[in-house]
């Protein structure tokens, strides 16, 4: 197994990478289909209410906003995109940085659907896998889509690292 400097090395351009994919996936189907994108904003807001000691809402939208709430929620989006890539880089090893497949990064985005999934959905007062909300299916597969592009990402930016490097 890699040391903790050599996984966040190859992790960091792969994680971020995979999200740019994901964030473009998100505006392409935006702007095609309609519908709204998560806002980071929430995340942020959900993250600065942790400080205070609050770590569920019902709902997210309710509660009081934080300041800079936007970039903290954008930052926070990119160090979890990046820590998934150094689970992959570290489950998978170098070997899989430097020659790339597309199964273990495409099972590492259907892994990454339980943060929203068990995580974020419920503590912003949406339910599990977004039980709570007026369409629970619809959210589902976007969040699935979403992740499975991420997955496609992983493997998209390991693969432009290979090469870069």
């Amino acid at each position: 197994m890699p040391d903790l400097p050599d996984i966040l090395c190859h992790a960091l351009p792969i994680g971020i990478g995979a999200t740019i994919v994901m964030d473009l996936w998100a505006l392409l189907r935006q702007r095609a289909f309609g519908g709204p994108s998560l806002d980071y904003a929430l995340v942020g807001r959900w993250i600065g209410h942790m400080a205070r000691g609050r770590f569920r809402h019902a709902p997210i939208t309710a509660a009081q906003p934080v300041r800079g709430e936007r970039a903290l929620g954008w930052l926070a989006h990119y160090a979890i995109g990046i820590l998934f890539a150094a689970l992959l880089v570290a489950v998978q090893g170098i070997g899989w940085v430097r020659d790339p497949t597309l199964l273990p990064a495409v099972a590492a985005g259907l892994v990454s659907l339980a943060a929203p999934f068990l995580v974020m959905q419920p503590a912003f007062g949406l339910g599990i896998a977004a039980s709570r909300t007026p369409q629970p299916g619809v959210a589902r597969r976007r969040s699935l889509v979403t992740h499975l592009v991420f997955g496609l990402g992983l493997y998209l930016a390991a693969r432009a690292a290979a090469l870069l490097a």
